[in-house]
């Protein structure tokens, strides 16, 4: 097979999570660029209809599903809304997330159970309901989206949780990797840096010292850098590639 052939992603399902803005929005169009057909996953119903008109743009086939991943029958309802519409599910982009910047000993219960809720159990119980199908299927690819935070504490700002909750992302992602590659089933995670979106507050003088001077190509990302990691991952062009991350982050964790 020619070798840009294997990112091709005619025919195929994608369902991104968090995808109504941020990096899944961009993850989203990256998909449909790639062939794919997109199951625009948010709780915003007019950031969703945006998102689906700008696929629109690009001639991909869309169904949005507005869902709270945290529960578990919203979940099942994207499965059951995605295959009654595209037949079945091939890929499923794990990108909804949240985040607290607060030292660890203000950071309350109802908070912490915030961030672990969305970016793990979330992320968890999407994983386990669409690895079912998957498997039942006969195979499918799981991207997790991590965090450079995983390995490593940020500054200046604390945020326990969401480091916590990513190291964990991570980890689950070489579990079920492990498990289930038997039945044909990859599973990756991508652990970006310090990106630009409406979420991190990248041109504040406070942050530039230590988000901007501290990466190596002195910048930080644009969402759609991450466009050609999230294909890659998700097409046969990683196809002999399970457990692993992927990290974008312009060299901040090389120091």
């Amino acid at each position: 097979m020619p070798v840009l052939d294997r990112f091709d992603l005619r025919g195929r399902t994608a369902v991104v999570t968090g995808s109504t803005r941020g990096l899944g929005r961009a993850f989203a169009r990256a998909l449909a660029e790639a062939g794919a057909n997109i199951v625009i996953v948010g709780r915003d119903a007019g950031a969703a209809e945006t998102v689906r008109k700008e696929l629109d743009i690009l001639g991909a086939a869309s169904l949005t599903v507005m869902a709270d991943v945290t529960a578990r029958p919203d979940v099942e309802r994207i499965v059951a809304a995605a295959t009654d519409r595209f037949g079945r599910v091939d890929i499923l982009v794990n990108n909804a997330g949240a985040c607290i910047h607060k030292p660890a000993l203000d950071v309350t219960d109802e908070e912490w159970r915030q961030v672990m809720g969305v970016n793990l159990d979330g992320l968890w119980i999407a994983c386990q309901v669409f690895g079912r199908h998957m498997i039942e299927s006969g195979g499918g690819t799981i991207v997790n989206i991590g965090s450079m935070s995983a390995s490593i504490v940020n500054r200046p700002q604390w945020q326990p949780a969401y480091n916590a909750s990513k190291a964990a992302v991570h980890h689950l992602t070489r579990s079920l990797a492990a498990e289930w590659a038997p039945h044909n089933v990859r599973v990756n995670a991508l652990a970006p840096g310090y990106m630009h979106t409406d979420m991190s507050p990248i041109h504040e003088e406070r942050f530039q010292r230590y988000w901007i001077e501290d990466t190596p190509q002195q910048r930080a990302g644009e969402p759609d850098e991450l466009g050609p990691a999230i294909v890659f991952l998700a097409s046969d062009a990683s196809s002999f590639m399970t457990g692993s991350v992927l990290t974008v982050d312009g060299g901040y964790t090389v120091f």
